[in-house]
């Protein structure tokens, strides 16, 4: 299927406003629901927690207290820094909800980005949500098996990955939903640590697939975001090399992961990055 030119996606789609100047800014450690798929019934939202005035939260139809579109509408390494602490919320076919409070992300800056799927300003099919607007999910295959989520930012083919989630409710579920999404015949319980300590493994624990590409989080009935506890500030928030992205040069070592120091739930410990950071 060829790629459709830019022009083409412009018309289909309003293309994000890209700031590249604020974006640069912002990277250094100093700075530092579209319609349910077909197999996803509506869902209604959790009850509302209680009003809210800031323009970070929407209740769309009075439902459900969550971070709307503004929260996601900056740049890729604030709003990476922003998603810790908030919690991440799934509800399945049958109302089981999912939580887990977001304590690891990476931040890929568009095209500039050696390490970003939009590097060289590449767009395709595949690719699609990482240059809607911010708050749209980029949802993508690994190694023919494994899914990764990531969400838009502001920037054309900026977004944030979630690489780690602390479970909060619904243990019991995503248990079940790793053990029957894993590839190993291993039979041993997963510890709770185990559940969301990776982008593919908080995948299968909320049950994420290829259908949830291009949903809006802002909007979505069966996967939003909920403010949590305030986030961590300062030298709390870890800022270090993102993994597994290969040679890219420069980009290899940019500190473009960011986590809560000292959590357990984090999926990969950086002890240079951490020393680095002062205490």
């Amino acid at each position: 299927m060829p790629a459709p030119t830019g022009a083409q996606l412009s018309q289909r789609r309003g293309q994000k406003k890209q700031r590249p100047a604020e974006a640069e800014q912002q990277w250094s450690p100093a700075a530092v629901a579209q319609s349910p798929s077909p197999k996803e019934p509506r869902l209604g939202a959790p009850a509302a927690l209680g009003p809210q005035c800031s323009i970070y939260f929407s209740s769309p139809k009075g439902q459900s207290v969550r971070l709307g579109s503004e929260f996601f509408d900056q740049p890729a390494v604030p709003l990476a820094r922003a998603f810790l602490g908030q919690v991440l919320v799934r509800q399945l076919a049958d109302g089981t909800e999912l939580r887990g409070r977001v304590v690891e992300t990476e931040a890929y800056l568009g095209p500039e980005d050696e390490a970003a799927h939009s590097r060289g300003g590449r767009q395709t099919p595949r690719n699609r949500g990482m240059f809607m607007k911010p708050g749209t999910l980029y949802v993508y295959l690994i190694y023919g098996m494994y899914f990764c989520m990531n969400v838009s930012s502001r920037g054309d083919g900026a977004c944030v990955l979630l690489r780690a989630l602390e479970p909060l409710g619904g243990l019991e579920a995503m248990r079940q939903l790793r053990k029957s999404l894993r590839k190993s015949t291993a039979s041993r319980a997963l510890k709770d640590r185990e559940l969301c300590s990776g982008p593919s493994k908080l995948c299968q624990a909320l049950a994420i697939d290829k259908s949830f590409d291009q949903r809006d989080l802002a909007q979505d009935e069966a996967v939003w975001l909920e403010p949590g506890s305030p986030g961590p500030r300062g030298s709390a928030v870890v800022a270090a090399a993102r993994v597994g992205i290969g040679n890219t040069g420069e980009w290899a070592r940019k500190p473009l992961r960011f986590y809560v120091r000292g959590s357990p739930w984090v999926s990969v410990v950086d002890r240079e990055a951490e020393k680095s950071t002062q205490a």
